[in-house]
């Protein structure tokens, strides 16, 4: 019965979606940057966030600089209640405490995600939401990401994103995006969101929130099939099938190009079949860029590294993809993009 109510509100959600929203809204700033999950390499005695590329544990700033060079990063995963949220098992005023002041004593931005696979962050007030984002506020704050997957009612997200406006209208200049799953049919259905997808760009529109950004999850798709992603070869082809996400939405749902962005799973997806290549991650950029889209990131830092010894399936701290070697996955975006550092690039490229 709860799901048949669920699956009612998605529908009726679509439909409004579907009769065209305004979208008169400003595009927001582009942002390029990879995911790095807090909890992964972290030493808990300091909560400094740190990546193993070469399978030693090296803090993301080293000093006043980063040996990642000038790389935005998106910080993942906040969960639990704003304010008082953790990063698994780190409080949340700890991971500020060690990384907000260094990351902008650096000049390197950062995005605060929150949610993600298998968690939940909620926010039942805009004083809840602000104790939130003051927590990690600096010059360097780049936005807020709220990475929604499962696991919300349709009242949690609501006022998770009213919460947000509220911040918003006197924080005009931070960014907000909204992660969503997608598929990316190439069989003329547009089929893209899914149910939470839809209600969570309903609700997005409902509450006032301006200038956001719609990430799509351009990965796990499933078994190869022009459903669910374009396919070649009989197999999805991950870099084609992340620009046809993108088209369908827009298309679909009236999304402006402007609002939409991409997160791409490197390598061997949860999905064993679904594989990003290094091209992939070059055809993709090439794409953003061209496509004037919002943003482009990718899951995860930890992952841009080969593994020590052949792995079968999706692994936390290697791509799975022998003879690919460390970095090249960001180097394809970076290159894709015409961005030298990857800290930033321009969506008004041609």
């Amino acid at each position: 019965m709860a799901h048949d109510k669920h699956r009612t509100a998605a529908i009726a959600a679509a439909a409004l979606l579907a009769a065209g929203a305004p979208w008169a809204q400003a595009a927001p700033p582009f942002i390029y940057s990879p995911y790095k999950h807090l909890a992964m390499w972290n030493d808990p005695a300091t909560n400094v966030i740190t990546a193993a590329p070469d399978g030693v544990r090296t803090p993301y700033i080293n000093g006043d600089g980063s040996p990642f060079g000038r790389q935005a990063l998106t910080w993942a995963f906040a969960s639990g209640e704003c304010g008082d949220e953790q990063w698994g098992t780190q409080r949340g005023q700890d991971v500020a405490d060690a990384n907000v002041a260094a990351f902008d004593r650096a000049g390197i931005r950062y995005l605060i995600s929150t949610g993600g696979q298998g968690a939940v962050f909620t926010c039942a007030s805009a004083e809840g939401m602000e104790r939130f984002v003051a927590r990690y506020d600096s010059p360097h704050l780049a936005g807020i990401d709220f990475d929604i997957e499962a696991g919300q009612s349709a009242q949690q997200i609501a006022s998770l994103l009213a919460a947000a406006a509220s911040v918003q209208a006197h924080r005009p200049a931070l960014r907000f995006s909204l992660t969503v799953p997608t598929h990316a049919a190439s069989d003329g259905s547009l089929r893209s969101l899914n149910e939470t997808g839809v209600a969570v760009l309903a609700a997005a529109q409902r509450s006032g929130l301006r200038d956001y950004a719609l990430n799509l999850m351009v990965m796990d798709y499933g078994p190869a099939h022009p459903n669910a992603c374009v396919v070649r070869a009989r197999r999805c082809q991950m870099g084609l099938s992340a620009i046809q996400a993108a088209r369908n939405v827009h298309r679909k749902y009236g999304v402006p190009y402007e609002q939409i962005e991409l997160t791409a799973m490197i390598g061997v997806n949860d999905v064993r079949e679904n594989v990003f290549t290094v091209a992939d991650a070059r055809t993709v950029a090439q794409a953003a860029r061209r496509m004037k889209l919002a943003g482009l990131h990718f899951w995860s830092l930890d992952r841009d590294t080969p593994c020590p010894v052949p792995t079968i399936g999706a692994q936390a701290t290697c791509s799975s993809m022998p003879g690919t070697p460390g970095g090249a996955y960001g180097r394809a975006f970076t290159t894709g993009l015409g961005s030298g550092d990857g800290a930033t690039a321009s969506s008004g490229q041609p």
